[in-house]
């Protein structure tokens, strides 16, 4: 929730229409300043409902801060973590609390002081340390885990793997022409596209050209009135792939990612696994509030051609999986790992 007093007992917030794409542009950073202007060295997400370490955004730092990833974090400056996300949660607009908590465990750890005092658990010992933070511009910050620059790879000789976040169109024919006789591709979308692939990359994985979203739109002679759209279509193909392909999402899936899964999900062979996504689908409209703030909402309903809702419930995987505490501390990909196992199993 961004708030702009009017009164002494009013607030006009964003957080109550439950759209994660409601953040605020003109006056953001201010928020960020409250939020603090050092960062912890290390990435920590909510697996199995704890703050836990994943990943250090710049690994030599981790000889400084003596943290381990998988260390669990219990509390911050003497304060419990739930007493801690219960003051904030509502500064941040969501459209489902599975991206509150994504949203939320940013920034937990930062301060507008140099270093904080934290709890945590380490190898199933309780310890404590003051850990020193560090300014956005000396760290590499980034959202998803690096996996290199290619967008695509042999996983083993019977599998190809593909990263959206790093896809070019030009990657495309080159992609069916490797991957044509695979056993399984593997798609992951825990990350944002690169490029807009639901059509060129979807119309590989269907026979016939297949519906697979329609929009709502509202009658400007009736306010308050939406109606349904024609559905989109994925094109007829040029050629479709014959074995199985698995996409991999997670709360990070977010708007055109969350599109683009469901893209796939119109696939013959496709199965989605992984966490349910941001429920964040959809085009982004801007409008201003009073006292000059510029925010946004999600301009246009995203549904499933038979009228099933995506947005604020997000993209709903076939099979569930979530990494948990003890793979994060091993260096595991439980996904991945569950992905070509499905395949093998073909």
């Amino acid at each position: 929730m961004y708030c702009l007093n009017l009164k002494r007992n009013e607030k006009l917030t964003i957080d109550s229409i439950n759209d994660t794409h409601a953040t605020t542009r003109v006056g953001f950073n201010n928020i960020q300043n409250t939020r603090g202007s050092y960062y912890p060295p290390f990435k920590v997400q909510f697996i199995e409902e704890k703050l836990v370490v994943t990943d250090y955004y710049n690994p030599e730092l981790k000889s400084v801060s003596k943290f381990e990833v998988g260390d669990v974090i219990t509390s911050i400056n003497g304060k419990p973590l739930d007493f801690l996300i219960d003051s904030i949660s509502s500064f941040y607009p969501s459209s489902n609390n599975i991206v509150k908590m994504r949203d939320i465990s940013r920034d937990l750890l930062r301060s507008n002081k140099k270093s904080i005092r934290v709890n945590y658990i380490s190898n199933n010992e309780k310890k404590q340390s003051n850990l020193l933070l560090y300014k956005e511009s000396d760290l590499n910050i980034r959202w998803y885990k690096w996996t290199g620059e290619k967008s695509y790879k042999f996983l083993e000789d019977s599998i190809g793997y593909i990263n959206l976040e790093f896809i070019k169109k030009e990657d495309i024919p080159y992609i069916k022409k490797i991957f044509k006789d695979t056993k399984g591709i593997i798609i992951d979308i825990r990350n944002y596209p690169s490029s807009f692939v639901p059509f060129t990359l979807g119309s590989y994985f269907v026979s016939s050209p297949t519906p697979f979203v329609k929009f709502t739109n509202f009658n400007i002679n009736n306010p308050g009135e939406f109606v349904f759209k024609k559905e989109a279509l994925i094109p007829k193909p040029t050629e479709t792939y014959k074995g199985k392909l698995i996409v991999l999402v997670n709360e990070f899936t977010q708007s055109q990612a969350e599109y683009t899964a469901m893209a796939f999900r119109a696939g013959n062979k496709t199965k989605i696994i992984g966490s349910t996504t941001a429920g964040t689908d959809g085009s982004v409209s801007s409008l201003y509030l009073p006292g000059g703030l510029l925010t946004a909402i999600s301009g246009v309903g995203i549904y499933y051609p038979d009228g099933t809702e995506t947005q604020r419930i997000g993209i709903v995987p076939d099979i569930e999986i979530k990494p948990t505490v003890e793979g994060i501390k091993n260096g595991r990909d439980e996904l991945l790992e569950k992905a070509i196992e499905i395949i093998k199993e073909m």
